[in-house]
């Protein structure tokens, strides 16, 4: 999904309600990884705080409000997921977004018909860059870390599977540059452009994408 912009917006404006101002550009920076590190990182409130649960909540419900009917997928993003889908791939999301956001997220982009199952914020004690969520999309394949390659577009994403020991195929329309998202095995600029070039890239079949 073409969210992080939205997501930043989302924080920032919930922050403004409760008298905090946060520069955009630093909130940006950070999407990717959980709210739980977020907002201290930015704050110094952490979420177990009355304040802090009250702040994440709220924040919950302006993304959905303001920002979610606003959302479209990046482009090629349903057709990557049905191609990898119809190649034999196991297609399971893993991510930092709250169980009920990601849900509706899923839907906008299709891929709630597509995936094979889903872990969220909500499955983890850790969220990204920790690893735990990965740990817990690989339980759900019942494989082991070097038969799993995770697509991410944020550098948490490749630093929490690199910690999972997953290899990571990174995307630039999550907004950051290819030093940014270095550690991936490779860099395609939007779900199109990697389905464009499935057949030389990790993805395809017969390549290692260790």
């Amino acid at each position: 999904m073409d969210s992080n912009d939205a997501h930043a917006q989302a924080w920032v404006d919930t922050l403004r309600e409760f008298g905090i101002e946060a520069p955009f550009e630093k909130v940006r920076r950070l999407i990717g990884m959980g709210g739980d590190k977020l907002l201290p990182r930015v704050t110094g409130i952490t979420e177990e705080t009355p304040r802090g649960n009250e702040i994440g909540r709220r924040r919950g419900e302006v993304f959905t409000e303001r920002y979610l009917p606003t959302l479209r997928p990046t482009p090629g993003a349903r057709e990557l997921l049905e191609r990898l889908k119809s190649d034999g791939y196991r297609l399971v999301v893993a991510s930092s977004a709250k169980a009920d956001e990601l849900k509706h997220l899923l839907k906008i982009c299709g891929a709630d018909e597509i995936i094979e199952d889903k872990t969220s914020s909500d499955d983890a004690d850790r969220s990204k860059p920790d690893p735990d969520i990965i740990h817990a999309a690989l339980e759900k394949l019942e494989l082991p870390p070097a038969q799993a390659v995770m697509l991410g577009d944020t550098p948490y994403d490749v630093e929490a599977a690199g910690k999972a020991g997953v290899s990571t195929i990174a995307l630039r329309c999550g907004g950051w540059n290819d030093a940014d998202l270095s550690g991936a095995i490779a860099i395609y600029d939007h779900p199109a452009d990697l389905l464009a070039q499935r057949e030389t890239s990790p993805l395809a079949r017969g390549r290692s994408t260790n």
